[in-house]
């Protein structure tokens, strides 16, 4: 009984992120669900990809789903998200600045259980959602080319997350 209860709550919730991505995207499915992502000792999210029919392709609409297992602050998400792009091999101060405060207007602070979106957009440009809630959108394609980096470029500082993302073996 408690076993098939916990099955039903699974399914559930499976439901309601994958709902979120279709509105998002029709016909959206999960491409791949990546391990958690840990700092020392502690969990800090798990990510999932949806594409069209599962299908990623870097030059059309995608989503991102992150997953907050703690409490973070949303502008120590932005500055991280920055340092990540550095380590893309971004360098442009300037640009780098202008997207830092963008990004702080945008994201807010997390707990756990806190759904955050990324949408890559038909144009290319990038929009944001907590839970089915647009929080921000930044309309600059190479923006949207940097961030989405973080987790799917070959370069990523976790390959093993592109990988299970990408659902490459």
């Amino acid at each position: 009984m408690i076993r098939r209860l916990f099955v039903c709550l699974y399914l559930a919730t499976s439901m309601a992120y994958a709902s979120v991505a279709q509105q998002l995207i029709p016909g959206a499915k999960a491409v791949g669900d990546s391990p958690t992502l840990s700092y020392l000792f502690w969990d800090i999210y798990q990510a999932t990809l949806y594409a069209p029919n599962g299908q990623f392709d870097s030059n059309s609409p995608f989503v991102l789903k992150l997953h907050y297992l703690r409490a973070l602050e949303g502008e120590e998400i932005a500055k991280r998200s920055i340092e990540e792009m550095q380590k893309q091999g971004l360098q442009n101060e300037a640009l780098l600045s202008s997207w830092l405060k963008q990004m702080q207007a945008i994201f807010p602070d997390v707990t756990n259980g806190t759904e955050l979106y990324g949408q890559r957009t038909e144009q290319g440009s990038s929009r944001f959602y907590n839970g089915n809630t647009l929080i921000g959108e930044i309309d600059d394609p190479q923006f949207t080319k940097y961030f989405f980096a973080i987790w799917l470029s070959e370069n990523t500082t976790e390959p093993a997350m592109r990988k299970a993302l990408l659902n490459i073996n």
